[in-house]
């Protein structure tokens, strides 16, 4: 790695835009997309399929702005905006104003929604005249109170009239989704089960909400719209209730809802499917994971559409991607397939695929940048770490992965990054606090500990065998020794960091771990007491808590003492440094409240950095080039 001068290197860090998902226009012609390090937030662009244009920016704040959904013309998007991340947020609509050259010269973003709203807002998504905008919120908007679970409203944007159309009893985290004629809703519930996870349809009338995707009490199914608007994409758990904690993969279908006909497409134990989603043209993209790196392959639709899927079998093709990670978004209107594109020292980027998928492992794809990432940069290619996949055991055996980022020279010292989630995995792609720390001289260990993603099913579903605090703190210890014993690190010279779940497995390793093992900690929006964390988090997680620690604080009180760091404070030998964003509605500062009195009690010494413009997790630039430089600084002085 060829690093520039260090005291430039976090600054061109900082500068470097990253993509953070891309949104293809129903007909195929534009992608809509979150940008961030463009400008001093996440911002919205929108950039043509056929690369004729650069990207132009739909918005441009010092918020956190969000990319929620295209209106069925292609003429529209709709965004979402909170204020410091506090994730209370308002819906606004951007205009992209085509001229007679079909350029656009996008509106300012109209308001359809009030400025910080007391409930949190999910989805949005306007009928196809642009009257009516459909999407859930945890309130009550006739009797002006709070609730608990998310009820699904049709809101008139001309007379401002608010009605719920499906009232779920019971909290969930769901976006409902309008199809494209703009007849009806899908959205999911967990009215069975806190770990399970039905799809409902509701007619945009409110006259009758019907759960139609249901494969047992405790397991999950997400679904999407085909372009048709009467088939829907769903991935399953289990393909029957009987099967559910049984099946050890996820299976994919498709679901006509008309004459409530199910087509299995995929159900293969041998495939570790975790995703699939839609083309504008109407093909499924699947989304195979295999070590943490994406397979994806694409199903066609059969000549005459879905409904004749049994006459002419299923058309699955592969695409071959180079070294990283290739995910296709859709055919755009010429026929090109759009994608992002990423690795660990290669930005994401939206690319334009100049060969369409081949079965020929040897044939190199072509891709032509449309985000053009490296105009925007002093850095290359060379200037970053590159991931490499390392592997360890456990305590039990079991195989745990992650990637390691050397320096160089070795410094025989460590970081271990570890992950949010739990349900979500690292991968090979840039982390700026990474190859920050590789910078200033630290080997640095991105951990993939049971219950993470990109693994399988199975590896998923592990960390419920034990509960949050259980032996996925294992795996991330272990890693720690597997430096060790390869002469990465010294023993009392390996630290570990990470936000939301990452922070809570930091407080857990410093309160559980001698400093040989563990020797500091830098807990981000972390849980330190699961209890205070249950009844202040927004309801709508509070269902993952129960699933993952197997009941409420009032079913399993021992289990949630037993698991929350804040009761093991006393046995703290490392160094602590406690990193918070002041309005985090997930991770509440009750949780760094309540710690720190503890910590004053028991006179163990830490360090404390607290960001009252932040929400879960440190985003803002300016925020992020103090708290980068404060983390290096802390690893430095605790791991001498």
């Amino acid at each position: 790695m060829q690093t520039p001068n260090k005291q430039t290197f976090l600054q061109q860090l900082l500068s470097l835009p990253t993509v953070l998902d891309g949104h293809l226009s129903p007909d195929g012609r534009w992608v809509a997309f979150r940008w961030y390090r463009i400008h001093e937030n996440v911002d919205v662009f929108l950039v043509p399929t056929d690369g004729s244009m650069p990207p132009m920016a739909l918005s441009h704040t010092p918020e956190y702005t969000e990319m929620v959904s295209w209106t069925a013309d292609s003429r529209a998007v709709i965004l979402a905006e909170d204020h410091d991340g506090d994730e209370h947020t308002r819906l606004f609509r951007v205009d992209l104003n085509l001229d007679a050259q079909g350029k656009p010269h996008p509106s300012a973003p109209q308001p359809l929604t009030e400025d910080s709203p007391p409930y949190f807002i999910r989805g949005g998504n306007l009928s196809p005249d642009g009257g009516t905008l459909y999407y859930g919120a945890n309130y009550d908007f006739l009797s002006s109170r709070i609730i608990e679970p998310t009820w699904i409203y049709r809101h008139d944007l001309r007379t401002h009239e608010r009605v719920p159309i499906a009232k779920p009893s019971k909290p969930a985290y769901t976006h409902p989704m309008l199809n494209l004629a703009g007849t009806h809703l899908i959205f999911a519930s967990k009215e069975h089960h806190p770990a399970g996870m039905q799809i409902h349809l509701v007619d945009v009338r409110g006259r009758k909400d019907s759960e139609i995707l249901n494969f047992g009490e405790k397991v999950k199914v997400f679904a999407r719209w085909l372009p048709d608007s009467e088939h829907i994409l769903f991935l399953s758990e289990a393909t029957r209730p009987e099967l559910a904690g049984v099946q050890q993969h996820i299976s994919l279908g498709v679901y006509h809802w008309p004459s409530g006909i199910l087509n299995w497409l995929l159900d293969d134990p041998q495939r570790s499917i975790e995703n699939a989603w839609v083309s504008p043209h109407g093909a499924i993209i699947v989304d195979e994971l295999k070590e943490a790196t994406h397979h994806p392959s694409i199903i066609e639709p059969p000549p005459g559409g879905w409904q004749a899927l049994q006459a002419h079998g299923l058309r699955e093709r592969r695409f071959h991607s180079p070294r990283g990670n290739l995910l296709p978004l859709g055919r755009a209107a010429d026929g090109a397939w759009i994608a992002l594109y990423y690795a660990s020292n290669a930005p994401t980027e939206l690319v334009r695929l100049g060969t369409p998928p081949s079965a020929d492992e040897n044939q190199a794809i072509q891709m032509q940048s449309l985000t053009r990432v490296w105009e925007h940069t002093a850095l290359s290619p060379a200037s970053l770490a590159a991931a490499e996949s390392f592997h360890w055991h456990s305590e039990d055996g079991l195989r745990i992965q992650g990637w390691l980022y050397r320096a160089h020279p070795n410094p025989r010292r460590a970081v271990i990054y570890i992950h949010g989630g739990p349900s979500a995995h690292s991968e090979d792609k840039i982390n700026a606090e990474i190859q920050y720390f590789v910078s200033q001289g630290f080997n640095v260990l991105d951990v993939n500990y049971r219950g993470s993603t990109g693994f399988g099913l199975k590896f998923r579903e592990s960390i419920k065998e034990d509960g949050w605090g259980g032996r996925e703190q294992v795996d991330i210890a272990a890693g720690a020794q597997a430096l060790i014993q390869a002469g990465l690190a010294e023993p009392g010279r390996v630290g570990v960091t990470g936000t939301s779940y990452g922070g809570y497995s930091s407080w857990y390793l410093i309160t559980h771990y001698p400093p040989e093992v563990i020797a500091a900690a830098a807990p981000i929006c972390g849980m330190t007491d699961l209890v205070i964390d249950y009844e202040t988090t927004r309801p709508d997680l509070r269902p993952y808590s129960e699933e993952m620690i197997g009941g409420s604080p009032a079913q399993v009180p021992q289990r949630y003492y037993e698991r929350s760091p804040i009761h093991f404070v006393q046995n703290i030998r490392g160094k602590l440094l406690i990193v918070q964003g002041g309005k985090d509605p997930n991770v509440t500062p009750e949780n760094m409240r309540q710690v720190v009195k503890r910590l004053d009690e028991a006179q163990i010494p830490y360090e404390q950095l607290v960001f009252e413009d932040e929400g879960h997790g440190i985003y803002r630039l300016k925020n992020q080039e103090v708290l980068y430089m404060r983390l290096a600084e802390f690893f430095e002085a605790a791991l001498k």
